[in-house]
């Protein structure tokens, strides 16, 4: 009986846990895929592909297939935490993290929509659009 207790609440935290990482379902991966033409959505590659947040995790992008994109692992590596492939000078994601682009006097903060572990309602500040900070 212990047993079962042990693995069933494992198996819920990893259940939880997956919803607020970089994960991205082997479903998610082929939606994606096949969404893109299996080609890079800067240069058109269709080598070393990997799938990009368009708008960074760090900055509160989910692993939804909305917030994913096909890109080869050199625009990938330079866009970063950014906006735009330095290499190709072409902008490949949303700019909540570029600075040079976004006019932060004109953008409020509100608190965090997300919720903690606990249930409670999160006390962190944020700009994004979707409400979240970068930990929801």
């Amino acid at each position: 009986m212990r047993k079962i207790f042990l693995f069933s609440a494992f198996l819920f935290i990893s259940i939880s846990c997956f919803s607020q990482s970089r994960y991205v379902s082997e479903t998610t991966k082929k939606i994606v895929f096949s969404r893109d033409g299996g080609i890079c959505n800067c240069c058109g590659s269709s080598l070393k592909l990997e799938y990009d947040h368009i708008t960074p995790f760090s900055c509160g992008g989910n692993s939804d297939v909305s917030n994913m994109q096909l890109l080869c692992q050199q625009c990938n590596r330079s866009k970063s935490n950014s906006c735009t492939c330095k290499i190709h000078n072409r902008r490949v994601g949303t700019n909540c993290c570029d600075k040079n682009t976004t006019n932060r006097s004109l953008v409020t903060s509100s608190q965090c929509l997300g919720t903690t572990m606990k249930g409670s309602r999160c006390k962190k500040k944020t700009t994004n659009l979707n409400g979240r900070c970068h930990l929801h």
